[in-house]
């Protein structure tokens, strides 16, 4: 997902992308349970173990909620935000694709019915290249090595249940979303949020609900979906460095 971006800001910063467990390459044990929790866990102890004391936090996604738990356990380490197509606050959370998953969230996680339809949704590769065209005006610069790789590993053993789970669990981010939300109001560092507006599954909505919280956001749109790393890495790029680079930080961090 990152591979676009990190070659374009690694003059500037020291650049650290970590899978998280059940995604890219990255291994654990196979009793390792899939919660949000437990992956914000897992990147924490990972941070400790590199010896990460201050860093500016890169949120997408899946990746949002484990970081913003990962701000909420040591905040005095985190001395910038970016946010990307990561939702902090129900408003973006577009019906279309939320209401089965809210369903679902109302059931026993092991409703055969449930399990069954979406493991098939998380299968079928349709569902995995749409979230990288839809919303994008000019489809044909998508790269396709990123969705072929992410068809690729799900196919692996394991992983359909894997992000089963995953969906069942992310109930509890909405959850949290008003500790996240507390979490903002305390921010004095600056937060740049960069939404692909057309994203139907993150919608502008939740982008423009930041403003609510942070003293000092910088609110950026582009005309793309939910990946938007994949069509305007260059823009994201500049802006982070326009926003972070090192002429811009206190000295010392």
């Amino acid at each position: 997902m990152f591979r676009n971006l990190i070659p374009l800001i690694a003059t500037h910063f020291h650049v650290i992308s970590p899978d998280l467990p059940g995604f890219g390459f990255t291994t654990v044990s196979k009793d390792y349970i899939y919660t949000f929790n437990n992956l914000t866990t897992t990147i924490f102890n990972f941070v400790k173990a590199i010896s990460l004391s201050k860093y500016i936090l890169y949120i997408f996604d899946y990746g949002s909620p484990v970081g913003l738990r990962l701000a909420l356990k040591d905040p005095s380490s985190v001395s910038g935000l970016i946010v990307q197509n990561g939702n902090a606050y129900e408003e973006g959370l577009d019906d279309r694709f939320w209401d089965p998953l809210r369903e679902y969230w109302r059931s026993d996680q092991n409703n055969l019915m449930f399990l069954e339809k979406l493991e098939g949704f998380v299968q079928d590769p349709k569902n995995v290249t749409c979230q990288y065209y839809d919303g994008v005006p000019n489809p044909e610069i998508v790269d396709p090595s990123g969705y072929t790789l992410d068809i690729a590993l799900i196919e692996r053993p394991n992983q359909p249940d894997i992000q089963v789970k995953l969906f069942y669990d992310y109930k509890n981010n909405v959850a949290m979303y008003p500790k996240f939300q507390e979490f903002f109001r305390s921010c004095d560092f600056p937060v740049l949020v960069a939404w692909g507006k057309n994203d139907i599954i993150f919608t502008a909505a939740g982008a423009e609900a930041y403003k609510k919280d942070l003293k000092n956001v910088t609110l950026r749109f582009y005309d793309t979906g939910h990946f938007a790393l994949e069509t305007h890495a260059s823009e994201i790029a500049h802006d982070i460095i326009q926003l972070f680079g090192p002429s811009t930080l206190p000295q010392g961090e």
